[in-house]
């Protein structure tokens, strides 16, 4: 991506976000209203994860995650890292880059946060989660928490706006109570589903992918 792409992706973000609709009109089924969710007691969750481009090799990438096998609704699920909110965050940005550093075990250097993606609900956990995404100048070597990472994934930016990373498949879905065919993307031969495909999704159609 080019300097004036970086542009242009910061000042989308800055306007009326796309939002998820499409995307989940694929999917065949529509998560809760972010305003009812919010109106739930007790409260959801907050996490925030973050959306880092970087350079690498010449070309922008960036990074997600899969996580390790556990008994718990994400256990070996790709999604970019993050996490819940703690008390001493200050806000949702530093909870992004607070989890980034814990997962990744990095400090992104010169880090400028460009905006935030559209908020997600994820009904299993309670979450409401704030996706920000940055731009670094150099990630620096990465080393994962085994305990919080089973692999990294890194992808250039190009190859997330490929037609052909989105297929279909058969998923359990927690929020159905059944197993659904369902959108994913196959980013590096991960499947990326749920949560995580809504962002990227909407990642997508700010970057020109309809």
């Amino acid at each position: 991506m080019r300097p004036e792409g970086i542009v242009r992706l910061r000042e989308a973000l800055a306007g009326p976000l796309p939002g998820h609709d499409a995307f989940l009109e694929v999917s065949g089924y529509k998560r809760p209203d972010i305003e009812a969710v919010l109106r739930q007691r007790p409260a959801p969750r907050e996490s925030a994860v973050l959306v880092l481009f970087y350079p690498r090799r010449d070309e922008l990438h960036t990074l997600l995650m899969r996580r390790p096998p556990y008994d718990g609704v994400h256990g070996d699920q790709v999604s970019f890292p993050g996490g819940r909110r703690e008390e001493q965050d200050r806000d949702l940005v530093m909870t992004a880059v607070r989890e980034f550093t814990e997962e990744v075990g990095v400090v992104p250097r010169g880090l400028d946060v460009l905006g935030a993606l559209s908020r997600v609900y994820i009904p299993p956990s309670r979450s409401l989660v704030t996706p920000y995404v940055a731009l670094a100048e150099e990630p620096g070597p990465f080393a994962p928490d085994p305990r919080e990472v089973a692999a990294l994934i890194e992808t250039p930016v190009r190859e997330l706006l490929r037609d052909d990373i989105l297929k279909q498949g058969d998923r359990y879905v927690q929020v159905l109570g059944r197993r659904a065919t369902v959108p994913y993307f196959d980013v590096q031969g991960q499947v990326v589903w749920g949560a995580t495909a809504m962002m990227l999704a909407e990642l997508r159609q700010l970057l020109g992918v309809s």
